[in-house]
């Protein structure tokens, strides 16, 4: 039987950058595959590597026999903000690929998925593919403009890019960045979305009884998400005597600090609710979505919140842009604060107006998202591995 290798870079359990590949493993174990994952740190604990086990897929950590590994364990694995420090203020240090060597050769898959949480993090492990002459493909989750590859890896990572089968990119922006970046066209470059955990219904629009509820909805992770430029905003006295409040949705590193600047500011319409599972029962209670964003792929929150039939009050971060239309489904501000305030204030004008903008967003993604996308990555790469 053939086999797939998935290998994901996200240093959270599971992030929303493992949705795509996750989905797909169904499809591609029915036409047959046998699949395993591999991550530096696997949680064999969390729900859904728990659902994986149980459908027999093999889990596999990259590093299992490291000593520091076995001593520190998931610390060993560097967070995003960690990693750009180290990368944009000292050369990378030398790594050792003899396990994840072994592994793949041991494994000897068809093709290898590599999943990344950015258009880099990955392609030192696409690289070894490369070498090994193993058919891969890489996913990029998102691109950021202030975060370019070390000039020591640049000739080595566009050898991995050049070299996939494809490269997968969640917004035509993360794409194009990735060519700048790398000063080179990417022919085997696709945009690609990921799956949409929504019923695809509206939700029903809440009454308002002259409050409106707006729902921040991300990893707290300011560097990435930008919520302190919200709060800030939202310190002005204009804010603080509107109707209106804000739920921070989600948990992360800057969770604390958040708090803390909000009560330094004294801001008092916000709140912080921590993971909602249910997204789509949440949407019950929130009339529109706000996302401050100062670097993205394509936020699935947005694209759930239009499904939903909510406006989305957004920052023109990574492909934010490319599924919204200023006043017809939603209103777009740059990751400033000034420009991110008058798209609030744009959207706060026309607040009566909410329930139809949302409609039409709704409209929108029925007609421009797929419904299973994974379903169509999953035939991907079945096409990729018959050829």
């Amino acid at each position: 039987m053939q086999k797939i290798a998935i290998i994901s870079t996200c240093t959270e359990d599971w992030g929303g950058s493992e949705e795509l590949w996750g989905r797909s493993i169904p499809p591609l174990q029915a036409a047959g595959f046998n699949v395993s994952v591999l991550k530096y740190y696997i949680n064999r604990n969390h729900p859904e590597f728990v659902k994986l086990a149980e459908r027999q897929v093999k889990l596999i950590e990259i590093f299992p026999a490291h000593d520091m590994l076995k001593r520190i364990g998931k610390k060993l694995v560097k967070t995003y903000h960690e990693t750009m420090v180290a990368i944009t203020k000292s050369p990378p240090r030398p790594e050792d690929f003899t396990s994840f060597i072994r592994i793949i050769r041991k494994e000897s898959p068809s093709l290898v998925i590599i999943s990344q949480g950015i258009n880099f993090d990955g392609l030192k492990l696409a690289y070894q593919c490369l070498l090994l002459k193993i058919p891969y493909v890489v996913i990029a989750q998102k691109a950021v403009d202030f975060y370019w590859p070390h000039k020591n890896d640049r000739d080595f990572m566009l050898k991995a890019l050049l070299g996939a089968r494809n490269t997968f990119f969640v917004s035509k922006h993360n794409l194009r960045l990735t060519e700048e970046q790398f000063g080179k066209r990417l022919p085997n470059g696709k945009v690609i979305f990921n799956p949409v955990k929504l019923s695809g219904n509206i939700v029903p629009f809440p009454n308002t009884s002259g409050q409106y509820k707006l729902a921040c909805l991300g990893r707290l992770f300011l560097l990435d998400k930008g919520q302190d430029m919200l709060i800030r905003i939202l310190a002005s006295e204009k804010w603080k005597a509107r109707p209106l409040t804000v739920s921070f949705i989600g948990k992360g590193d800057d969770e604390a600090a958040l708090k803390d600047m909000a009560a330094l500011l004294g801001v008092k319409n916000v709140d912080f609710r921590g993971h909602i599972h249910d997204i789509e029962h949440m949407w019950g209670e929130y009339h529109a979505l706000i996302l401050p964003s100062r670097s993205e792929g394509l936020p699935l929150s947005m694209v759930e919140a239009m499904s939903a039939g909510r406006p989305v009050i957004i920052s023109n971060a990574g492909g934010n842009a490319e599924l919204v239309e200023e006043g017809v489904t939603g209103f777009i501000g740059y990751p400033d604060e000034a420009s991110f305030e008058a798209a609030m204030e744009r959207a706060w004008e026309r607040r009566e107006e909410w329930e139809q903008i949302g409609k039409k967003a709704a409209a929108f993604v029925r007609a421009n998202v797929p419904k299973c996308p994974e379903n169509d990555f999953a035939q991907i790469i079945l096409n990729l591995v018959n050829k």
